[in-house]
């Protein structure tokens, strides 16, 4: 095998070497991983006024709750008093009676602002434990797909590795200034920087070579460093 056909070998496994990165950069399970943690990302941003709300009604319903309970415990008070036998002053009874009434009513009131918060939280809760269960589901599924990446990126960089190692190999029979030349092009030209020369196109750009430069290609030693007039490749005849 020539030095050129050797340089074409090593251009085979730099090709390969970039698909397999392209491939483990570009991973459906990366993508899929992406669009999870951010899925999650929003239901936790969502979560927090939600919660807050939850927080809010919460500390309403134990102030009524509170307040319908000393004020029960008033009612309780005032009741004992009037029917204990301790005074038998009318003015007096009939004030524990007007207390008791007043006192019964703002249970009432107390009684259904606690209701209209109860009506509120009900649907707030609902929509907390469906996050957090939708969380819950996407926790899971975010875990399972780090696992994948993690698993074909392994895969994927044995194969990476193999090719390395047979590149260096390959490179091993290519003289030095040949090797750097074909890697300075590789750079600029998309990744290719050696291609063979097929009835007068060119395997990188693949365009045809005009008929004099053919000719002045053909008229060349076999063993010559030519280029593509078109994209500045090396050719190998």
């Amino acid at each position: 095998m020539s030095e050129l056909d050797q340089l074409l070998d090593v251009q085979g496994h730099d090709t390969r070497a970039d698909q397999i990165r392209h491939q483990r950069a570009a991973l459906p399970e990366r993508a899929e991983l992406v669009a999870a943690e951010a899925a999650r990302d929003r239901v936790v941003a969502e979560s927090g006024p939600a919660d807050a709300r939850r927080e809010e009604l919460a500390r309403a319903q134990r102030r009524l709750e509170d307040d319908v309970a000393s004020t029960r415990a008033r009612i309780a008070t005032a009741d004992t008093a009037l029917y204990s036998g301790s005074s038998s002053n009318p003015r007096e009874l009939q004030a524990l009676q007007d207390e008791i009434a007043s006192l019964t009513r703002r249970v009432s009131l107390l009684e259904d602002e606690e209701l209209a918060v109860m009506e509120q939280l009900e649907p707030v809760e609902a929509d907390l434990n469906a996050k957090t269960k939708e969380r819950a589901r996407l926790d899971a599924e975010i875990e399972r797909l780090r696992a994948a990446v993690t698993a074909a990126e392994a895969e994927l960089d044995v194969a990476l590795d193999a090719e390395a190692e047979q590149r260096r190999t390959a490179a091993s029979s290519v003289p030095e200034g040949l090797l750097s030349e074909y890697e300075r092009i590789r750079v600029r030209s998309a990744g290719i920087g050696v291609a063979r020369l097929v009835a007068g196109q060119c395997g990188g750009c693949h365009l045809r070579l005009p008929a004099m430069e053919l000719d002045r290609i053909k008229k060349q030693p076999p063993d010559a460093v030519v280029h593509c007039d078109e994209c500045g490749r090396l050719l190998v005849r």
